[in-house]
């Protein structure tokens, strides 16, 4: 499987705020919206919002982070790392899936997930 486009993810303070703000600004259709995690869509784009942890987390550039669906997660890490890429913390087995943030050469961040 190649890995697909899953979501651009953005940290915000205040979720529901900025759901509000892409849905009525912008027409972005809310799918879910909770105080910690939205998930919206404008077309083919999907817009995930999270609750950022801290200022530092926003400050630190986890946002926006490009998140794609693998079907190897283990694999696609190693590949990355071969290229250049630090795993930025565990993978991490969640009820969804496995999940894994990674940095590239310059900075930005890409979170991999692996349906379970």
């Amino acid at each position: 499987m190649v890995a697909s486009f899953k979501w651009v993810l953005q940290l915000h303070r205040d979720v529901p705020r900025a759901a509000r703000f892409y849905s009525q600004g912008l027409d972005f259709t809310v799918n879910v919206c909770t105080l910690r995690w939205a998930e919206l869509e404008s077309g083919p784009l999907k817009l995930a919002l999270m609750q950022a942890s801290s200022d530092h987390a926003i400050k630190k550039g986890y946002s926006s982070l490009l998140s794609f669906t693998v079907a190897d997660i283990n694999n696609t890490v190693t590949k990355l790392m071969a290229l250049g890429a630090k795993l930025d913390g565990p993978i991490k087995y969640e009820i969804h899936g496995k999940v894994a943030a990674m940095q590239c050469l310059d900075g930005h961040m890409v979170g991999l997930h692996e349906p379970a």
